[in-house]
């Protein structure tokens, strides 16, 4: 008996291994940074200090992509300004023509990656012409369109539940052209991606630059 624990914990050793070298690291292509804004006045108790740090590349299986870009985009409200093409156009610059604008107060964007997806990562960008802090970040994986049942909630920084989808644990972060990572290194299967938040420190509106979507489609 001890020796057949031995040998299957040898093998889960042995699988574990096996997995972390078959994954390889998916470098984050950044914008340039802007240096005209001004910090942000806010200084909310839920909020994580800023970083000068750089997002590390994901670790993923071989053949990950990329999977949001040129994808379709629906969302809660139709756009103050800005089509909702942009958040997966691929441009990732601060200017204007780039972001699109949904609002006043709660709503979401929602990505349909076409096919069931398993998802190692995701990069996004709301806004960094200036610094802004962006309200009730919450991101959720589905396989249903209505996010009514099957429902992963991997980043939600509504630590107060205000936008009613439960307290998050995640931080409030202020934005700049470094964006938030969301490393999901066991990976996540869905083929909808769900993001809300909650309008920002400047204005009740919401904006979104662009969403990445790491991932390989389900065998």
């Amino acid at each position: 008996m001890k020796y057949t624990r031995l040998i299957l914990l040898s093998a889960v050793v042995l699988g574990c291994g096996m997995a972390v070298a078959d994954t390889v690291d998916i470098p984050i292509e950044l914008p340039k940074p802007y240096f005209g804004g001004t910090p942000t006045p806010y200084m909310g108790p839920n909020l994580e200090p800023i970083t000068t740090k750089n997002p590390e590349p994901l670790k993923a299986p071989a053949g990950t992509t990329n999977g949001a870009k040129g994808k379709p985009v629906s969302s809660s409200k139709e756009p103050n300004f800005g089509a909702l093409s942009l958040v997966t156009d691929g441009d990732k610059s601060h200017v204007e023509k780039a972001i699109t604008e949904i609002g006043p107060d709660l709503q979401w964007v929602q990505i349909d990656l076409g096919t069931r997806h398993d998802i190692y990562g995701l990069m996004v960008w709301h806004y960094h012409e200036s610094e802004r802090v962006y309200f009730d970040v919450v991101v959720q994986i589905s396989d249903d369109a209505e996010f009514k049942e099957g429902v992963t909630t991997v980043y939600n920084a509504d630590h107060d539940n205000s936008a009613g989808l439960g307290a998050g644990t995640d931080k409030e972060y202020i934005e700049t052209f470094r964006g938030r990572q969301i490393a999901l290194p066991e990976g996540v299967p869905g083929r909808y991606v769900r993001l809300y938040s909650n309008g920002n420190d400047s204005d009740q509106m919401n904006h979104y630059i662009e969403v990445e979507v790491f991932g390989v489609p389900t065998k």
